[in-house]
């Protein structure tokens, strides 16, 4: 239920093999990695912020990156059980791992099994090879397959991501993409639209005039075409980039958009949580790695940045994160966790007016944006929030 789940714990493992060119993330290419010191500075700093938020129920771990599958097991392993003995889990706690397809190992995947994560999620992106080359990706199609079929042999839940509106691909091109990936018949698909991120490779390239983006208006075709057929395959999406079955969410992702208590680790990290004294707290770690270690050997974890949250400015960030989701902002929860109430928050007139135009639905206890507000939610919140 909303309000219902629990702390969440990232944990973020900052290498890859390669660096894709879409990738905006904290990711960086190693030649060596010493994963004893690495598991000793996370649980360090796991440790560290712990003392902050102590006694919480555990409601999911994320392995995040980066490339997690890169990581050691018993380095997961340990990180899993420290985490359990800090704060006790709220029923079986979900434990994702994120995983590339041109990193995946039918006995490595065995171990972070037996290490205690549960679910799954690969970086597919596309099953396409000339799309692969593309985005920078070092799998391929069939290894792509191989990489799902084998984690459905491993791990209870699977999800796997996908990217479209590429230049010039066509409507038929993605409904075969989709149709392909529900064939796996997992519970969850995470699907994004290309988005050119600043300080990337392709943004370089797009300002060389190397190739030009989607136009909005087929990225927009491409949009409505996956909810049509998510949909009618049982998965709608219950955000705007994520589809999934009844029951299978990413209850870890749940907690970011209701705005509720997270902790991170790991370079360039991030958390949201009340401390103590029940004053929400926004942390942020050091991005690269080598001054993120310096950190935790001289202060216990890896923090450059710790600040209490004002309530407006939180009221703002969980408006901003709860009107991505289906289930829309629930006011109860807001107030309990902002300390303010939507209707303090929002210019009421923008919700009348929206309201009319059928992108946004207001309840007494519930604020909802609907289907024709997804493709234009940063203006409705520019609007809402003026």
């Amino acid at each position: 239920m909303p309000g219902d789940d629990g702390l969440a714990l990232y944990v973020h493992w900052p290498f890859c093999l390669a660096k894709c060119p879409y990738c905006d993330f904290n990711s960086h290419v190693r030649e060596h990695v010493d994963h004893r010191r690495w598991q000793a500075a996370l649980l360090r700093e796991l440790d560290s912020l712990a003392a902050l938020h102590p006694g919480a129920p555990l409601g999911s771990i994320f392995f995040g990156g980066g490339t997690p599958s890169l990581m050691a097991p018993d380095t997961v392993a340990a990180i899993i059980e420290r985490a359990l003995a800090l704060w006790p889990p709220a029923g079986q706690a979900e434990i994702t791992l994120e995983a590339n397809p041109g990193t995946v190992d039918r006995a490595r995947f065995r171990d972070f099994a037996a290490a205690g994560v549960n679910r799954l999620s690969l970086g597919v992106q596309s099953f396409n090879d000339q799309a692969l080359r593309f985005l920078g990706r070092i799998h391929s199609a069939a290894e792509a397959e191989a990489a799902i079929a084998t984690a459905q042999d491993c791990f209870a839940r699977v999800s796997f991501d996908l990217i479209y509106a590429l230049p010039g691909q066509s409507a038929e091109d993605w409904r075969a993409q989709l149709q392909r990936a529900l064939a796996f018949d997992t519970g969850h698909l995470s699907l994004y639209q290309l988005t050119i991120e600043a300080n990337t490779g392709f943004a370089g390239a797009v300002r060389r005039g190397a190739w030009q983006p989607a136009d909005p208006d087929s990225s927009a075709g491409l949009y409505d075409l996956t909810q049509d057929i998510c949909t009618a395959a049982g998965l709608p999406a219950y955000e705007i980039s994520n589809h999934a079955r009844s029951g299978e969410e990413s209850r870890h992702n749940l907690t970011y958009w209701r705005y509720g208590d997270y902790i991170g680790i790991g370079p360039g990290a991030h958390g949201r949580f009340r401390d103590r004294e029940g004053r929400r707290l926004a942390t942020v770690a050091a991005a690269k790695p080598e001054a993120w270690f310096e950190r935790v050997e001289q202060q216990g974890d890896g923090r450059r940045e710790t600040r209490v949250i004002p309530a407006a400015q939180a009221a703002e960030e969980a408006l901003m994160m709860g009107l991505r989701l289906r289930e829309g902002i629930d006011a109860g929860v807001f107030a309990r966790r902002t300390g303010r109430r939507i209707g303090d928050t929002v210019n009421t007139d923008a919700v009348d007016e929206l309201s009319a135009m059928g992108l946004l639905r207001q309840e007494k206890d519930r604020l909802v944006l609907q289907p024709g507000g997804r493709l234009v939610l940063d203006e409705i919140l520019r609007r809402l929030l003026c």
